[in-house]
């Protein structure tokens, strides 16, 4: 997630990654908290109040989606930069970033069998060892490449929940057939007997979490690499296109990117404004919100990220300056530490080996956690840097990649 540590970063990059991982973890607390199923309903497994529907759709317009969006975008631009700064020393670039991928891979392999299902590493080293294989090609035919892609996948995917979406239609309409009806409650039942299973694993003690995962699911981040692949692709390759076009090193226009902020935050967030007032009206419906998370809102969230982006590069002169901004911009530096610390962190406060909470709070309870692991990001992120060259695991993965120990005191 961070590119070498070398006196060539780009503090507008390190400032946004350091933004979206600050994000994610609003997006993320609802799946460490509760069963699956929360991540699309304040109202399941269990009906929700009033206040988790209202945080729920808050979190829904601004960060769901988006957080994913930008991160990936973020992960492309720092594909190419880690080969460029390769490059710039006489070493092969491109031949470190394989080598610094299959790292990725198995320390992504090694978060999901030991702490999380959520695991987005794996998926990221796969599907940037396809992107890598674009990084000669120019902005233009990236963007073309990405936005095709993108479609295709929307496209094939909103076909795939077009049955149970309308089924589950029917039967809150009250007019679906009998087999309609029959095959809805099939599977609504399969769906709450994975809840019931995700609250079982989740009250048991850390070796049998672990060996559970392995037993049961050995191949889960493979299988959700290629699920989410015709999402991750594309938007790893706006990143790259970003990248080469100036965009995170100042080469745009203060005008061009107001004009992406502005499209982008007024086009994607008006979509997703009347999609959530469409979902909280309809007390959000389980498969009609897997489709539109997964798919149909797929380009509103890619346009925020994208304007939620131009306004942070925007922003940055003024913001590194000030003591928010420079926080950030460590967070951002050490993202892959502070990734996985959030979730040893948050599996603390829920998995069966820490306190035991998963299942028991309402969506407006466990989000008030979030605000704590920010301050606790953006308090530790700075004064680490101010001793070492980077964050452990940066370091870590860094020294695998060159296959030698490299110096991290400052």
């Amino acid at each position: 997630m961070n590119e070498p540590a070398t006196p060539h970063r780009i503090a507008a990059l390190d400032l946004v990654r350091g933004v979206a991982v600050l994000g994610i973890l609003a997006v993320n607390v609802f799946n460490f908290a509760a069963p699956d199923s929360a991540v699309y309903s304040p109202n399941l497994p269990e009906p929700g109040s009033a206040a988790d529907s209202q945080v729920f759709g808050a979190v829904l317009l601004l960060f769901e989606g988006k957080m994913r969006a930008l991160f990936t975008i973020l992960f492309g631009a720092s594909l190419l930069l880690f080969v460029e700064r390769v490059d710039e020393r006489g070493d092969d670039g491109t031949r470190l970033q394989r080598r610094r991928l299959g790292w990725l891979a198995l320390l992504g392999y090694l978060h999901f069998a030991l702490l999380w299902d959520g695991d987005i590493l794996f998926l990221y080293a796969v599907v940037g060892f396809a992107a890598l294989a674009l990084r000669r090609a120019e902005p233009l035919p990236l963007v073309l490449a990405a936005l095709l892609f993108f479609t295709f996948w929307q496209g094939a995917g909103a076909a795939l929940f077009a049955q149970p979406v309308s089924t589950e239609a029917a039967v809150r309409a009250g007019t679906a057939s009998a087999s309609q009806a029959t095959v809805h409650a099939q599977i609504v039942a399969e769906a709450r007997m994975n809840d019931a299973s995700d609250l079982a694993e989740a009250r048991l003690g850390f070796v049998d979490q672990v060996w559970s995962r392995l037993s049961d699911r050995p191949w889960l981040p493979l299988s959700l690499a290629v699920f989410v692949f015709g999402e991750t692709f594309p938007l790893m390759l706006i990143g790259m296109a970003l990248f080469k076009s100036g965009f995170f090193s100042g080469m745009w226009s203060q005008r061009r990117l107001w004009q992406l902020a502005g499209a982008g935050i007024g086009a994607g967030g008006g979509l997703t404004l009347a999609f959530v007032l469409w979902a909280h009206g309809q007390g959000y419906p389980e498969f009609a919100m897997q489709l539109a998370i997964h798919f149909l809102l797929g380009f509103p969230h890619l346009l925020l990220a994208l304007g939620y982006a131009a306004l942070l590069v925007l922003a940055a002169p003024r913001l590194l300056t000030s003591r928010l901004g420079q926080r950030l911009e460590a967070a951002g530096r050490m993202a892959l530490t502070n990734y996985i610390a959030t979730t040893v962190m948050m599996s603390a406060c829920f998995s069966g080996w820490g306190l035991g909470l998963f299942g028991q709070l309402g969506e407006a309870q466990v989000w008030l956690l979030v605000p704590l692991v920010w301050l606790l990001i953006l308090a530790w992120s700075e004064p680490w840097l101010a001793r070492f060259r980077q964050g452990p695991l940066e370091w870590l993965w860094r020294s695998l990649t060159e296959a030698r120990l490299l110096p991290i005191q400052r």
